[in-house]
């Protein structure tokens, strides 16, 4: 009896390999393009969550099924009038107010309310025990649909939803950013190695009423 697969030729382990280089950088490429893409942290406006140079992973499928949720921190395309950029810039903030939510600085507490329930932000930066302000002055802003109030960590050192609604004239569709800019969820911190950490929504959102 004849054993068939000794009369087969074996392909050779170096014809194979430029095979599969090629897939395993297709895969790659369509992963980066769809699904996961890493993107680096250039200003203080996260800080304390992120600081400058740390990397985070970001999730750029999610919300193809979804809309963005209260907490999350998103990566987006700036308009030109954030940037100054005409040919676009990712900017990272975190997600304060959705279409519909009505936001406001502040309560007797100088916390942000949002519709009407006081929200306690662990995450805003501090230093030697000084604690930025959640905002700068007061406000009184309705989300439009198919938008999003975003806000950095570090208060006073973002360019964010505030800061453009100031220098906008109070234009809350300027100060705002489309939800169809958005890029993806930051979801973890993975570099440098001693900052990994998931970049969950703190739990204070929980309790925040449906617009």
């Amino acid at each position: 009896m004849i054993d068939e697969q000794t009369d087969k030729p074996r392909s050779s382990f170096w014809k194979e390999l430029p095979i599969l280089l090629g897939v395993a950088i297709l895969v790659a490429v369509l992963v980066r393009a769809f699904v996961l893409q890493t993107f680096f942290i250039p200003s203080p406006s996260m800080e304390n969550t992120l600081k400058i140079d740390d990397r985070v992973l970001v999730n750029k499928l999610v919300y193809d099924f979804r809309s963005p949720h209260r907490g999350e921190v998103i990566v987006f395309k700036a308009p030109t009038e954030w940037s100054g950029n005409p040919d676009g810039e990712d900017f990272i903030k975190r997600v304060i107010g959705i279409p519909g939510d009505h936001v406001v600085c502040c309560d007797a507490q100088e916390r942000l309310m949002i519709n009407g329930k006081s929200l306690d932000e662990p995450y805003i930066f501090s230093i030697d025990g000084v604690r930025d302000k959640p905002a700068d002055q007061e406000f009184d802003i309705t989300v439009p649909k198919g938008r999003l109030w975003v806000m950095g960590d570090h208060r006073s050192a973002s360019g964010d939803s505030l800061e453009h609604w100031q220098q906008s004239g109070q234009n809350i569709t300027e100060a705002t950013i489309p939800e169809g800019e958005v890029v993806g969820r930051a979801f973890t911190v993975f570099w440098p190695v001693n900052r990994a950490t998931w970049l969950t929504v703190p739990d204070q959102f929980d309790g925040i009423p449906k617009p």
